[in-house]
């Protein structure tokens, strides 16, 4: 049955989020704490990488928070389910579930946390814990009313077989099952044990711009075909896709965009519009290397290089990257432009691979079921 006929038959309801799960302050501490070892995940207000910033052996037994459960990074209110026990840096909540956690529904419970990230964003840290508990869900019910959690289970065994349909359609489209790397691929992963980096002025290898400043209330949703950037983490950065009749608020593409006051790092390749002059285009000084490839290989050097000096209360301008440095490889004293585009190739290569291999292994289990 098709997952939108399930749906219209459901019957759903309000629920307090106070009614689901209990949030708590955790102990965060600084890396130089961390251990050698690789028992237990240390979590920041990282957006990446599941928030992990590394693995850790035992600290502190008063420390350590349980697995199957949430962490909440107070500064983009990302919510990350923790596999593991874990540790924690500064600022960080945990989200307790209070009723039997399923494998199943571990998706559809991070996906409904992560809806409330624009409540939480829009009040001060201190009223996080009373805005969240406060906060009211969609959640199905079933007929003798209470929460249907055999549903959100079904449905969500259902929803994977769709995506994995999904992934494999996208997969046949980038050229799947061609995983092979070049030779020059292949040594430019080699060549990174070896490799030199060098720290440059921002500003010696791009030219920097503040974007535009098109407020949403100016632009209507869904409108056209042109990304519409907001300062967030997700989809790239694109919050809609607008048409908007002055020509003199759109910005050029094939850049890297800076949000400025999160300190999001993505890669641009069409032109587009931005929701506030507080965000940064980076385009790169020597046009010949201005390709996706090596874009996107400097868009991660400018997010490893500057996102410890950036945060909510201290963003991110046009006059202070001025002061910054990058850190790219280095060929005979010069940034390694063409080493790094084969780099991020090569990566994305086996990003595929390992998407493949993923597709094949759930596919099989779904089928042994």
């Amino acid at each position: 049955t098709p997952l939108s006929e399930n749906i219209d038959e459901v019957k759903w309801g309000e629920v307090k989020l106070s009614d689901l799960f209990r949030i708590e302050k955790t102990k965060g501490f600084n890396t130089n704490l961390l251990s050698e070892g690789d028992e237990f995940d240390y979590v920041t207000r990282s957006s990446f990488n599941n928030g992990i910033l590394q693995s850790t052996g035992k600290v502190q037994e008063q420390n350590l928070n349980p697995s199957k459960c949430w962490s909440l990074g107070l500064l983009q209110m990302d919510f990350f389910y923790r596999e593991r026990p874990w540790y924690a840096g500064q600022f960080i909540r945990k989200i307790i579930p209070q009723f039997s956690l399923t494998k199943e529904s571990i998706p559809f419970f991070t996906t409904l946390l992560n809806n409330q990230k624009g409540k939480l964003l829009s009040v001060l840290v201190r009223h996080i814990d009373e805005t969240f508990l406060n906060s009211k869900v969609s959640m199905p019910f079933s007929k003798e009313g209470k929460i249907d959690f055999d549903f959100i289970n079904s449905f969500m065994k259902q929803l994977e077989i769709e995506r994995l349909e999904v992934l494999k359609s996208y997969l046949t489209a980038s050229g799947a099952p061609d995983f092979c790397l070049t030779k020059e691929e292949t040594l430019a992963i080699t060549s990174l044990k070896t490799k030199e980096f060098k720290n440059f002025k921002v500003t010696d290898i791009f030219n920097i711009k503040n974007t535009s400043n098109l407020l949403s209330r100016d632009i209507k949703e869904n409108s056209g075909s042109t990304p519409y950037l907001c300062a967030s983490a997700e989809n790239n950065g694109v919050s809609s896709f607008i048409s908007y009749d002055d020509p003199s608020f759109l910005n050029r593409g094939n850049c890297v965009f800076i949000g400025g006051k999160t300190f999001v790092v993505s890669y641009q390749e069409k032109d587009f519009f931005s929701n506030d002059s507080h965000n940064l285009a980076l385009y790169l000084k020597e046009k010949k290397y201005s390709h996706k490839d090596i874009l996107l290989g400097l868009a991660t050097c400018i997010n490893l290089s500057l996102r410890h000096r950036y945060s909510w209360g201290n963003s991110i301008s046009s006059q202070k990257i001025k002061h910054d440095f990058v850190t790219p490889p280095l060929n005979n004293g010069q940034p390694d432009f063409e080493t790094l585009g084969h780099l991020t190739s090569a990566l994305k290569k086996l990003v595929l691979k390992s998407v493949n291999d993923f597709v094949t292994e759930k596919t099989s289990k779904l089928i042994t079921q």
